[in-house]
């Protein structure tokens, strides 16, 4: 099973309630990994929503992977940790979470692609794909062009994040990437469930 196919990152401003409905909506419309993200600095908040995420992947094989945040990480024993370039080091990471978790690193530029080839990662976040409103500071659009050449440039499964919407969908799969994020297109979706279906079916049709 490809668990990065549609990967699901959750929206921190939405509170607690929403994200579990969300999350387990997504859930069982098909979604194959959920990054809990939170932005705010706040620890204990953090911890709490992980361990609700937690509590409902419980059982379903879907991995929980923390954003940024290795020490929450540890502290609910997640499937895995996904840095940022400005995060603790990957090496450092490894070394505290250990071999058998999964490891990703936001990659935004081709420099940061060639130096992922040496680290201890799972997977790369190929960051940004198309321009969104939910990423205001990233380095670059990759679109689908710099997407296909970083395909070429890795051995490591990619995740393409950033703008992606059904629209998009069928062409970055024509490319062979391995996983798509989505943050929108399911959080703020009137049915998640629904949504994350329709884009399973899409990143199924390759």
């Amino acid at each position: 099973m490809n668990l990065y196919k549609l990967y699901l990152v959750t929206d921190d401003q939405q509170d607690l309630a929403t994200l579990k409905s969300v999350v387990r909506q997504a859930v069982a419309g098909g979604v194959t990994m959920v990054q809990v993200r939170e932005k705010h600095g706040d620890v204990r908040a953090f911890i709490e929503r992980a361990q609700a995420v937690k509590a409902i992947l419980a059982g379903t094989g879907v991995p929980l992977i923390i954003n940024d945040r290795v020490d929450v990480a540890l502290a609910v024993d997640a499937d895995g940790v996904h840095l940022g370039q400005t995060d603790m080091p990957a090496t450092i990471a490894r070394e505290l979470i250990g071999q058998e978790k999964i490891l990703g690193l936001s990659v935004e530029n081709e420099q940061q692609l060639t130096e992922a080839n040496s680290l201890p990662i799972d997977y790369i976040g190929l960051s940004a794909i198309f321009a969104t409103p939910t990423k205001t500071n990233t380095q670059k659009h990759w679109g689908i062009e710099g997407l296909r050449n970083a395909i070429n440039q890795t051995q490591l499964p990619i995740v393409g994040i950033g703008g992606i919407n059904e629209q998009n969908i069928p062409e970055l799969i024509a490319t062979g990437v391995d996983g798509i994020a989505i943050v929108s297109a399911i959080c703020h979706a009137q049915n998640p469930k629904h949504a994350a279906e329709k884009l399973v079916a899409l990143c199924d049709s390759r």
